[in-house]
């Protein structure tokens, strides 16, 4: 009698071209995403080629239950890691049946500014460094941790090894072969300041498909988690006290910047973001407040100030773009659980488009 694990991996592949592709959108928090998957009659390589598709709107908190039809249109196409074959994911954004894109549809506004020929011609390069804590699923307390307790101080953790030191490594591994494996260009993984807490990296990508790929893995984390049978937490601050909180720090460059010259198109769009910061604020991410304090890696919340190799302001640049006088800057205000498509294209915006 088969068992349940081998019908979950099983090959149907000789004998059908069909395929399963699993359609994934954001939902109404902004910040949980959904998905549900459909047949196809072969494998598919673009996403314009895929039918549009509809779902409950009003399930997801993104419609009313008297008109809750909303459509799927898809976007981007990555390998599925757990159905594996010609199965994918497909990253799509949310409209109403009469083609306009719904509130919690960031994607098109961002799609209008990546689109946009200034922007276009500078080739905006994103990295985005994706940290998140780990929790146990009944008490919603970081794994590692004792009941009803707290581990040693922080200190021995960010890029530690060793069974007290680091918790959750089988899965944090998981998720980024399964990433290699999709198509996502995930670049490097590291355990975190605070213990149960870590980081993925997606990038260097170009422009909209640098968002396209972080909500695809932070949907596969998801995924891995829901296996291990662990809770996944975007929280900016999950654990008040001293503890480190939890970021989304955000690398950017243009042609300008990369080119020779580029610190001083560096120097200028940096003074850009302060003078929209209040803006930039609002739109990183919920609950922000509670990390950027001043402590812990962060500059307080209504004071923008930039540095050189410097962890605690808002803005930082590396020794060796300074010293080649060209290169990169990351801001480092963005909460973990912030949207990429805001966050990106606004820096884009703010840095490209904007006249003071």
């Amino acid at each position: 009698m088969s068992m349940l694990s081998d019908l979950i991996n099983l090959d149907f592949y000789d004998t059908t071209e069909k395929i399963i592709a699993e359609y994934i959108w954001v939902g109404g928090s902004g910040v949980d995403m959904r998905s549900k998957a459909r047949t196809l009659s072969g494998p598919v390589n673009e996403p314009s080629k895929l039918p549009k598709w509809s779902y409950d709107g009003s399930s997801t908190g993104q419609a009313s239950g008297k008109d809750s039809e909303v459509i799927l249109y898809p976007q981007a196409i990555f390998k599925d890691p757990f159905r594996k074959g010609n199965n994918i994911l497909v990253m799509c954004d949310a409209y109403t049946p009469d083609g306009e894109p719904i509130p919690t549809n960031k994607r098109h506004a961002a799609a209008k500014i990546f689109s946009h020929p200034n922007v276009a011609a500078e080739e905006p390069w994103f990295g985005i460094e994706q940290e998140y804590t780990l929790l146990q699923k009944d008490i919603h307390w970081p794994i590692g941790w004792p009941l009803g307790g707290f581990p040693g101080p922080q200190g021995p953790y960010y890029c530690g090894a060793g069974a007290e030191k680091t918790f959750g490594r089988d899965i944090v591994d998981s998720h980024y072969k399964a990433c290699l494996y999709a198509g996502i260009n995930i670049s490097g993984i590291n355990a975190e300041v605070m213990p149960g807490q870590w980081e993925f990296q997606v990038g260097p990508s170009v422009g909209i498909s640098a968002s396209d790929e972080l909500w695809i893995a932070r949907y596969i984390l998801e995924r891995v988690t829901e296996i291990a049978g662990v809770v996944l937490s975007l929280d900016p601050k999950p654990i008040p006290g001293d503890w480190n909180g939890a970021g989304a720090h955000t690398n950017y460059s243009t042609k300008s910047m990369r080119s020779d010259g580029g610190y001083e198109v560096i120097k200028r769009s940096i003074e850009k973001l302060g003078k929209r910061h209040n803006e930039h604020i609002a739109a990183y991410g919920e609950g922000n407040e509670r990390r950027l304090s001043g402590r812990h890696e962060t500059a307080d919340i209504s004071t923008f100030l930039w540095g050189v190799g410097n962890r605690g302001a808002s803005v930082r640049v590396g020794r060796d773009t300074e010293k080649e006088g060209k290169g990169y800057f990351e801001d480092r205000r963005p909460a973990s659980n912030m949207d990429p498509y805001v966050v990106t294209s606004m820096i884009a915006e703010t840095t490209l488009l904007w006249k003071p």
